[in-house]
């Protein structure tokens, strides 16, 4: 039988009844919501405060410590999971897309946050000083009251704290991708996203130049102007993500996982990981 990373929708996560597209709640040993680690979320994007407590909260194939004052950042397709001490507590605001976008003239908004999408390789959480701490827990805990009590306009209340948690994260990020994002840097976080979503389906750069509505020639040009590689290295960093992820969180056999990645044969699967890792697909999975 095969084992999958269980893939779970923002309703999955409920502790109180009700459809709304976010949720804020608090994190802890005792918390009652059943879900497997690791996983994937389909839809929605998360953000963890941690007040108290320690351990690893593993994002992809990146290790980051939990400690109080640390902020991760989970976006729709990632796989994580997590250890974490009996003390660990924290916060949590799940929201989808269309939630934060709503209102908003910018459909692409959401590609100002670099802890959602970077050009280059994703970092994934923040560490807060104490000061720090206590106005996010503080912002966490309005946004929770208004969900909770869901008076008049809680739903614009809460879209306006998600507003400035995003903001004041950005402003703490430590990579500089601050200004607003220029037509190549957003060109390349779309060119990304669209990997995500049809990395299974072996889109060439002009498939995606084409979807893109720019040529291929311009398309690559910017891709290697902002991140140092070509178009089509940045397609086959997210085909050994995603090979990865099969290998280490599943127990598939490389044939079966050859198979899912529409390669030809085994033999052909071998060498494109072995020329991307250079290792076999066996080695990967030892290693990892």
């Amino acid at each position: 039988m095969k084992k999958k990373i269980p893939t779970y929708s923002i309703d999955k996560f409920s502790v109180e009844p009700g459809l709304d597209p976010f949720q804020i709640t608090f994190f802890d040993i005792n918390r009652t919501v059943n879900v497997e680690y690791p996983h994937r979320h389909e839809n929605f994007y998360e953000i963890f405060l941690i007040i108290n407590g320690s351990g690893i909260n593993k994002i992809d194939f990146n290790k980051y410590e939990i400690k109080p004052g640390a902020v991760f950042f989970v976006s729709p397709g990632q796989v994580h999971d997590i250890e974490y001490t009996p003390d660990t507590e924290g916060l949590l605001f799940l929201f989808s897309a269309d939630f934060y976008l709503l209102n908003k003239p910018d459909k692409n908004k959401l590609y100002d946050f670099p802890f959602f999408y970077s050009i280059n390789e994703n970092q994934s959480a923040i560490y807060l000083d104490a000061d720090q701490l206590d106005d996010f827990a503080s912002l966490f805990l309005k946004a929770q009251s208004e969900w909770h009590h869901k008076k008049p306009l809680y739903r614009e209340i809460v879209l306006s704290y998600l507003d400035i948690i995003l903001s004041y994260s950005k402003r703490a990020f430590p990579q500089a991708e601050f200004t607003k994002a220029s037509k190549g840097v957003l060109l390349v976080k779309k060119f990304k996203q669209l990997i995500d979503e049809h990395y299974l389906q072996n889109y060439s750069v002009k498939d995606f130049a084409q979807i893109l509505l720019v040529t291929p020639n311009h398309l690559n040009e910017t891709v290697k102007q902002l991140t140092g590689k070509n178009a089509s290295s940045l397609i086959d960093e997210k085909m050994v993500l995603e090979i990865k992820r099969k290998l280490i969180y599943t127990s598939l056999n490389i044939t079966q996982i050859a198979n899912e990645f529409n390669f030809a044969d085994q033999s052909y699967f071998s060498k494109f990981v072995k020329r991307h890792t250079g290792l076999s697909p066996e080695a990967v999975r030892k290693q990892l």
